[in-house]
């Protein structure tokens, strides 16, 4: 069965939101945040490279590209390729449902923490720069 990312994130947002807020009120925001970051950052970038060795020799842009129509699915973003080299590729993302569900549950500085921050851990390979889109929809 192949879920979609954003029904994914928002499985994960069941437990995650909670857990986070409940550290936020017992050990402060800064604290709380930062291992909740060590913690999703050594999972999400583990999950990225056994993706990028699946990905065989593809180019930077052409491997980001792909990776964005699946975390566009199920309309999950509306976003647009403005360009793509074998280096990388530049996207606008106009529309992102991540981003309103956050909001939608009462916690929207909790997305990035949770979810956006490991796209872009995910989107790291060896020698290169994450790939983190300009955008005019995420928070």
């Amino acid at each position: 069965m192949n879920v979609p990312v954003l029904e994914q994130v928002k499985i994960q947002a069941q437990v995650l939101v909670p857990l986070v807020k409940t550290l936020r009120a017992e050990l402060g925001e800064e604290r709380a945040n930062a291992i909740v970051r060590k913690a999703l950052a050594d999972l999400y970038r583990k999950l990225g490279e056994r993706w990028w060795r699946g990905q065989g020799e593809r180019d930077l842009g052409e491997a980001m590209a792909r990776a964005f129509d699946r975390f566009a699915a199920g309309d999950a973003l509306d976003y647009e390729v403005l360009s793509k080299t074998p280096d990388g590729c530049d996207i606008n993302v106009t529309g992102c449902r991540y981003a309103q569900f956050y909001k939608e549950i009462g916690a929207p500085e909790l997305g990035f923490l949770v979810s956006f921050r490991s796209a872009s851990l995910l989107s790291q390979r060896e020698s290169a720069t994450p790939a983190v889109p300009r955008s005019s929809a995420l928070p």
